[in-house]
C-alpha cells in the first residue's frame, strides 16, 4: 500500500516539483490569479504523477514519505480542487499510517500497551487527514455529497453518480474513513459515521467495480462484513470479485479474507490457508504494496496461537 515517490529518487522527485512551484509562484508574483493557478496546477499534476510511482526499497519509501506528503500536502492546499493530487496525498498518508504507524502499534501491543495505544491515536489522526483532504476535493467537484450520502436509502436522496476521475480520491476518502473509525471506538460521533464511509466506497464500486485491481472490491468485501447487518454471502462475492481482478493470490485480498471472514467465524484452518496463499511469493522483487501486505501476513500466521 506504499507508493511514496519515483523508482530512484522520490523525495529529490518532489522537492524538484516544489521548487517549481515556488518558482512559478515568484514569478507570476504580479501575475493574475488563474495564471498563478495555472501554474501550480501544472505542478500539482507533476506531484501527482511522481507519487504514482513505487519505490521497491519499503526503507527508503518509509525514510522519503513525510517529506513527500508534507510538501504535496501544502500543495494540495493552493490548489485544492486538484483530484490527482488529492489521490496522491490522501492515499499516501493512509498508506503510511497502515504500514507503519497501526501495523507498529498492533505488533508492540502485547510487550508496551502505551507504546501502542499512542501509535493508534497518530495512526488515527493520519487517517483523518487522509480523508479530511480527499473529501474536501470530491466536494470541490460534488457539492451534493454529503447530502447524498447522509440519504442513502431514504426517499428522494439526491441521486448522484462519481466521474471516473473521481473514483481513486472516493477509494481513498472512504478507506481511511473505516480506518480512522476503526480506530476511534472511543468516539462515538466518529464510529456514527460508517454507514457513509460505506455508501461512499458503494458509489465508487458502482462507477468503477474493478478500480484498483480488486483494491476497491475488497475494501467493500471488508466493510460488508464488519459492519453491524452486514452479509456475509456478499461480503464472499465482493472478495472473490477482487480475486478475480487481483489474481488469486493477490496478497492484500487474501490477508483481508483471513481477518475479515476467517478469523471471527473461528476458522483457523482457512486463516492459515489464505496467508499462506499470500505468501507464495514471499523473497521475491515485489511492490512495495505486496511487501506490507506479505509482512502482515507472516505476522498474523506467527500470532495464529493468540488469534484463536
Amino acid at each position: 500500500m506504499v507508493h511514496t515517490g519515483s523508482s530512484t529518487r522520490p523525495a529529490l522527485a518532489v522537492r524538484c516539483w516544489v521548487l517549481l512551484a515556488a518558482l512559478a509562484l515568484a514569478g507570476c508574483a504580479s501575475a493574475p490569479d488563474w495564471a498563478v493557478h495555472r501554474a501550480l496546477t501544472r505542478v500539482a499534476d507533476g506531484v501527482a504523477q511522481a507519487g504514482t510511482q513505487p519505490e521497491e526499497d519499503l526503507q527508503l519509501a518509509r525514510d522519503a514519505a513525510p517529506v513527500m506528503l508534507m510538501a504535496s500536502e501544502a500543495l494540495l492546499q493552493r490548489v485544492p480542487d486538484h483530484l490527482a493530487l488529492a489521490e496522491t496525498v490522501a492515499g499516501g498518508f493512509t498508506q503510511y499510517s497502515f504500514a507503519f504507524v497501526a501495523f507498529e502499534a498492533e505488533r508492540v501491543q502485547q510487550a508496551d500497551p502505551r507504546s501502542a495505544q499512542r501509535l493508534q491515536l497518530r495512526a488515527a489522526r493520519l487517517y483523518e487527514r487522509a480523508h479530511r483532504h480527499a473529501m474536501a476535493a470530491l466536494l470541490h467537484h460534488q457539492p451534493q455529497l454529503r447530502e447524498a450520502l447522509a440519504a442513502t436509502g431514504t426517499a428522494g436522496a439526491p441521486r448522484l453518480v462519481l466521474r471516473p476521475s473521481e473514483v481513486g480520491v472516493a477509494y481513498w476518502a472512504a478507506a481511511s474513513w473505516a480506518a480512522w473509525i476503526s480506530l476511534s471506538k472511543h468516539q462515538p460521533d466518529v464510529v456514527a459515521d460508517l454507514p457513509l464511509a460505506v455508501g461512499l466506497a458503494r458509489l465508487a464500486h458502482a462507477a468503477a467495480p474493478d478500480h484498483g485491481k480488486g483494491a476497491l472490491a475488497s475494501l467493500l468485501g471488508t466493510l460488508e462484513a464488519s459492519r453491524p447487518g452486514g452479509s456475509l454471502p456478499k461480503a464472499e462475492a465482493l472478495f472473490a470479485q477482487a480475486l478475480q481482478t487481483a489474481g488469486a493470490d493477490a496478497p492484500g485480498v487474501l490477508v483481508a479474507m483471513a481477518e475479515s471472514l476467517a478469523q471471527p467465524a473461528g476458522d483457523r484452518a482457512r486463516f492459515e490457508a489464505l496467508l499462506g496463499r499470500a505468501l507464495r511469493t514471499e523473497g521475491q522483487r515485489l511492490p512495495p504494496d505486496v511487501q506490507v501486505m506479505q509482512q502482515r501476513a507472516r505476522w498474523l500466521l506467527d500470532s495464529a496461537d493468540d488469534l484463536f
